[in-house]
């Protein structure tokens, strides 16, 4: 009977320390926040910027395994500085914003290598397809007393992957696509 005593007492105890190791709600800094693209053609590289996204972030600094986020893109939002080629994205030889408004990213595993560096893997789907990338990243501590991080990273992917498989005759387009991110984020209160 001891041990069903012992356990009824230890379960409230590890489920408060379990509770209090868990990750909390991180929200991201507008103003220090931002999701770039570079694709390459022929005559010159298409910079760009999506201009509404969220993101949903977990984060365990202690554990950062156990954090996760959730980045949700306006594809409409799609912003190269040039009116046209933003037009043309949107249409069905590119993003079909028409179709499919939103780009996700839904991380899955969080890889600590080291002290500021970690590898994020998750899902990507654009245009209705999903493929799963790893994305490395530097993750520091920009404000300890804010608890404010940032986290920075770049990876490359396949465009004709999401059916973006658009050629243009005059214009050659690289399949390759470098993605990049910069997101600060601090816990919210």
């Amino acid at each position: 009977m001891n041990k069903w005593i012992t356990a009824f007492v230890a379960a409230p105890v590890l489920a408060a320390a379990s509770a209090a190791i868990a990750p909390k709600a991180f929200g991201r800094d507008v103003a220090h926040s931002q999701i770039n693209f570079v694709a390459e053609s022929q005559l010159v590289d298409a910079h760009g910027t999506f201009d509404s996204w969220d993101a949903t972030i977990m984060f365990d600094a202690e554990k950062v395994e156990a954090s996760s986020v959730v980045i949700t893109i306006d594809a409409k939002s799609i912003n190269t500085r040039i009116a046209q080629r933003d037009n043309h994205l949107k249409s069905n030889d590119f993003f079909a914003t028409d179709s499919f408004p939103q780009i996700t990213f839904k991380s899955t595993i969080i890889n600590k290598l080291a002290d500021d560096r970690v590898n994020i893997t998750g899902d990507l789907t654009m245009r209705g397809r999903t493929k799963t990338i790893t994305i490395p990243t530097r993750l520091t501590q920009v404000n300890a007393e804010r608890n404010v991080w940032r986290v920075k990273g770049t990876t490359v992917i396949n465009r004709e992957d999401f059916g973006v498989s658009y050629q243009s005759a005059m214009n050659k387009i690289s399949s390759e696509v470098q993605l990049q991110f910069d997101i600060a984020f601090g816990e919210k209160k």
